[in-house]
């Protein structure tokens, strides 16, 4: 908690150091990477989100760079990456309590099934091997397969990116965490539309849920995954 402390109160500084919040839980042996809901509504094009309303900005392209980069590191060493897309019917006939909370959008550029908006960006889409799923509501565990494909390969720990951070990312982070999952966000490598949103999101997540790290701590340990794997395979029976 050593970053976070520098912004916050001297009382809140005592009640962290008191109850001994935000210790490293650390890495696992078996990661996977979830990219959460990195669509085109959700960062619009570079430099241009008039026509996207819910896009998150230039933050959103900033962190599908950082995404990019984790993505290809973890084909490299053959740890698997997971896909979800929020994605409703134009006729919100299926989003529930997300209407009524915050409303359907309309249009090609938010999130309906079939409609630009709802697609991943090009630039960090899903290569052969990957797995995307659809999702409903902001976890991506929540009616989808997701823990059953990372029971089938074993995986102790989750790289949580895409966004928003305190919406999509932080559901998943939390049941993550309840599912007893080292669980790791990057933190140039998830986004949100509002910056305190996003702060107090990692704040609270780093408190008690996750481990925020930076890219090059994932990218360090994604890339000793090989050389682990590399001493392993040279030890005698």
């Amino acid at each position: 908690m050593s970053g976070w402390t520098r912004a916050i109160s001297d009382a809140d500084r005592a009640i962290l150091e008191k109850g001994r919040w935000g210790r490293r839980a650390g890495f696992g042996r078996r990661p996977a990477l979830v990219v959460v809901d990195a669509q085109n509504y959700m960062v619009g094009r570079p430099g241009d989100h008039d026509d996207y309303p819910l896009s998150c900005g230039d933050v959103g392209w900033d962190a599908v760079g950082h995404i990019r980069r984790i993505a290809a590191a973890c084909r490299r060493n053959r740890v698997p990456v997971f896909y979800t897309r929020f994605v409703l019917e134009p006729d919100g006939s299926d989003a529930g309590m997300f209407d009524r909370k915050i409303g359907v959008a309309r249009g090609d550029n938010v999130y309906f099934a079939g409609t630009h908006g709802a697609e991943i960006v090009a630039e960090i889409a899903p290569e052969p091997g990957d797995v995307v799923f659809d999702k409903k509501k902001p976890s991506s565990f929540f009616g989808t397969p997701l823990q059953a494909y990372l029971n089938d390969r074993r995986v102790d720990t989750l790289i949580i990116t895409g966004g928003s951070t305190a919406n999509c990312v932080r559901a998943t982070a939390v049941e993550s965490s309840s599912l007893n999952y080292f669980t790791i966000l990057p933190r140039e490598a998830v986004f949100d539309r509002i910056p305190i949103s996003h702060e107090v999101s990692l704040f609270d997540l780093d408190r008690g849920f996750a481990d925020v790290v930076t890219t090059a701590e994932v990218l360090d340990y994604v890339e000793s995954l090989a050389r682990r794997n590399d001493r392993s395979e040279r030890l005698p029976d």
